[in-house]
């Protein structure tokens, strides 16, 4: 078994030695600078956490592959950030607003060639399996985006929606890292399944957190304004609950289609949100939710036939801060 801080300095090591082709730069800038912005790389550290949980060494391929769901994820947000009209990412400038929307969107498409010239390097005992969980696990990545969309103008969405949408959108690429970590190392069918469905719960805890600090968070740690999900009018876990409690629909809903065209007007209308979060306890249903999820990852791999200590400390590090 490979310990966290191994774990930690090969992703590093990874993301530090990650080249992009050099011409035309107006296509590759972007890819650099949104790989040079890091991250908390959720993704590539899971995916290796899961191979180093059967392996003593690391072998070369699951670097490719790991780069390669980073690589992924990041070609989404850039195509999110132009969707969502978000102007900071990690707090920088997202692409869209640096550049423009069209170079993001071919900065984007490129990136995805990019991340499946990596993952079609697995190794030849599962590459076969690896290439179909990754391209299934785009298919929904992308499936979720569009349900997220569509949701933003629906005011009848219901929780079981909602869940549906960010298993999809958030969660299958975080269960896909976990699971072609297991299977580069070899791991038995059941373990590889385990840590899928491990990696599922968490994604679903981790997204459920990121509702919450979208608008409870520190904005210099989350990395963009608070608020966001309020200002854009879109349906995050806390809205959906605020509906389910609330006794005045109507009014709940006059607030969140607030008026948000000016600074002033935007800090009104999240106050206004808010306060009908605050006396409904979305806040507090919220973290128990997370901690639900979180409790339901580690129960997915309890009879792993190894030390599952590593998960529990990478659920820890990346929803700790929203218990």
């Amino acid at each position: 078994m490979i310990d966290a801080k191994l774990i930690s300095a090969e992703v590093e090591k990874i993301f530090a030695s990650i080249e992009f082709t050099k011409e035309p730069a107006g296509l590759y800038d972007p890819l650099r600078y949104m790989i040079s912005i890091g991250g908390k790389r959720i993704r590539p550290t899971l995916c290796l956490t899961a191979c180093g949980l059967f392996c003593d060494t690391l072998p070369a391929e699951v670097r490719d592959c790991a780069a390669a769901l980073e690589v992924f994820h990041t070609f989404t947000l850039i195509h999110d950030d132009i969707m969502d009209r978000s102007p900071l990412r990690r707090g920088v400038p997202t692409v869209w607003t640096k550049w423009n929307e069209d170079t993001a969107i071919l900065s984007g498409d490129v990136m995805l060639i990019d991340a499946y010239t990596r993952i079609a390097k697995a190794p030849s005992h599962c590459h076969s399996e690896v290439m179909s969980l990754f391209s299934k696990t785009a298919a929904e990545v992308c499936e979720g985006q569009q349900f997220d969309m569509e949701f933003e103008s629906r005011s009848d969405v219901t929780m079981a929606e909602y869940e549906r949408m960010i298993g999809l959108k958030t969660a299958v690429l975080i269960a896909c890292s976990a699971k072609i970590g297991a299977l580069v190392a070899g791991a038995p069918a059941d373990a590889c399944d385990a840590l899928y469905r491990y990696g599922y719960q968490l994604g679903m805890a981790f997204q459920i957190a990121d509702d919450y600090l979208d608008a409870y968070g520190d904005e210099k740690v989350f990395g963009k304004p608070i608020g966001g999900d309020i200002i854009n009018g879109k349906k995050s876990w806390l809205t959906i609950r605020a509906l389910e409690k609330t006794d005045s629909v109507s009014a709940f809903m006059d607030a969140f289609n607030r008026d948000a065209s000016t600074p002033e007007a935007r800090q009104a209308k999240i106050s206004a949100v808010k306060l009908f979060y605050d006396t409904l306890g979305v806040a507090d249903d919220a973290r128990a939710e997370i901690r639900r999820y979180s409790d339901l990852a580690l129960e997915a791999v309890k009879d792993l036939p190894c030390d599952i200590e590593p998960l529990r400390q990478f659920s820890e590090k990346l929803i700790g801060r929203a218990k």
